[in-house]
């Protein structure tokens, strides 16, 4: 008989994998319970070999994901990349950063420079947000996204300088319209550095004016503005790191940060014990030297986090749902004829990988579901919970096999699905319709069940019912 005490840890564990990471398996969280829970925050924290599908065997089956210029063969090499990585926090903090410092692929027409950016969050992501937006100020795909390369001395181009402030450090009413012209000015010269030959003479007619080539970034003096510069109640002789210096020691900015890896980790609205957690991590945030890693540590170790109060606050973002739900299902662990439609798929639901709506990313939240989403939401994860050839499937038919010796009651047909697919606690008013639908047929026998017989099928069954409720389209 399981205790209390490991009940409880292994729906803490559960829940602390569909935060930092997409959720887990059963074999997967008892090797994470071995380990105990700090040490997992330390782990997931500090990522090694991510152990992901290589590169070469997906372009064996996948010549379209060779180049990665194209958007849905980009978005599905992704998709593989989160599907299959043994370092989950390292993909969902670049899924973070991806939808905060959010670049498009509607503007840029090249994804492999969007994939470059992506590989720029998996390897600073959880470092210093200063060494970040640094990083982030000389990111060929944002100095495009934003038009910095159009931003000259003498004739500047505010966009950068503005969403600087505004979406991705500090957020509005933190800084004039002032600061955004001076911050404009110290960034003039931070360009593109192998387009400009190619947009005159070979593409100027075309509908890729920088071509569709991997861009890198180039400083060119000539074209900065040395004049004296006051930001932010600070006067000086600034360029762009020295902008990023100021804005990444302002209270304002670790607020905004904070906040936002709250509202993405931890819950969608802020309660009073929340706001309590925020002000840790920013002390965490200065403590630290702004290191990400750190802040994340506050909050993945605290009170609130623990708490159940805080499991499932957060509607899962679309890209989270079908990652969680391959993973739990093993579908795609290994290459996979249709994986580009699994990428059309979170388009459907309202969340194109790489191509995000506007450079304010997604409105995340409630704002997730609408009735039509709803159903695509739905009737994806049942369907690659219900199908018994599945091996994540076949293995919680496996175990439910093992764990009895004889007949499983409706109620414990339940009872043992929603523990094995998370565990999940749901509502009464759930849990008594999966039991009602579960009466229907009575008890369950699984022994002797053989591949996709009437006994395993009506284990998908049940398996569809549990991954169509509400509770599962939370975290």
């Amino acid at each position: 008989m399981t205790s209390t005490a490991t009940r409880e840890n292994t729906a803490l564990m559960a829940h602390l994998l569909r935060r930092a990471g997409f959720g887990a398996t059963r074999q997967e969280l008892e090797g994470y319970l071995a380990k105990g829970y700090e040490a997992v925050v330390d782990d997931l924290l500090n990522p090694s070999d991510p152990q992901n599908m290589p590169d070469d065997v997906i372009r064996r089956y996948h010549p379209d994901q060779s180049e990665l210029r194209d958007l849905t063969s980009s978005g599905a090499y992704w998709m593989y990349r989160m599907i299959t990585t043994r370092c989950p926090l390292e993909e969902k903090i670049a899924l973070f950063w991806h939808g905060l410092l959010a670049t498009g692929y509607t503007k840029l027409n090249q994804a492999r420079s969007q994939l470059n950016q992506i590989d720029m969050f998996r390897r600073s992501g959880l470092g210093s947000f200063r060494d970040l937006l640094l990083e982030l100020s000389k990111d060929p795909a944002m100095l495009l996204w934003l038009d910095n390369n159009d931003n000259h001395n003498g004739a500047i181009n505010e966009n950068f300088g503005r969403e600087l402030l505004e979406l991705f450090s500090m957020g509005i009413g933190n800084y004039t319209e002032k600061d955004v012209k001076e911050g404009s000015r110290a960034f003039t010269g931070w360009t593109l550095g192998n387009a400009e030959y190619m947009a005159i003479r070979a593409f100027k007619d075309s509908i890729w004016p920088y071509s569709r080539i991997a861009w890198h970034f180039e400083y060119r003096e000539q074209d900065h503005d040395n004049g004296e510069k006051t930001f932010l109640g600070e006067t000086g002789n600034f360029n762009g790191e020295d902008i990023i210096d100021i804005i990444a020691k302002q209270e304002a900015s670790a607020r905004f940060l904070t906040t936002r890896l709250f509202q993405f980790f931890a819950a969608d609205d802020v309660s009073e014990d929340g706001e309590k957690t925020i002000t840790e991590m920013m002390k965490t945030y200065f403590d630290s030297g702004y290191e990400i890693r750190a802040v994340l540590r506050t909050l993945f170790n605290s009170e609130y986090f623990k708490s159940e109060s805080v499991r499932y606050a957060r509607v899962k973002g679309p890209v989270e749902l079908i990652v969680g739900a391959m993973r739990l299902a093993g579908s795609y662990q290994s290459p996979t004829l249709g994986i580009e439609k699994i990428t059309n798929q979170s388009f459907f639901m309202g969340q194109g990988l790489l191509n995000p709506p506007t450079v304010e990313g997604w409105h995340e939240g409630s704002e997730w579901i609408d009735s039509g989403v709803l159903v695509e939401r739905v009737n994806f994860v049942a369907q690659e919970m219900g199908n018994t050839s599945r091996p994540g499937v076949r293995d919680i038919i496996d175990r439910l096999s093992a764990g009895s010796s004889d007949s499983l009651t409706p109620d414990e047909l339940v009872d043992r699905c929603l523990d094995l697919i998370g565990p999940i606690t749901v509502s009464d008013e759930t849990r008594d319709t999966l039991v009602g639908f579960a009466k229907r047929q009575g008890d369950l026998n699984l022994i002797d069940h053989q591949p996709g017989d009437e006994a395993e099928q009506r284990v998908g069954n049940m398996l569809r019912l549990v991954a169509s409720s509400r509770e599962f389209q939370l975290a």
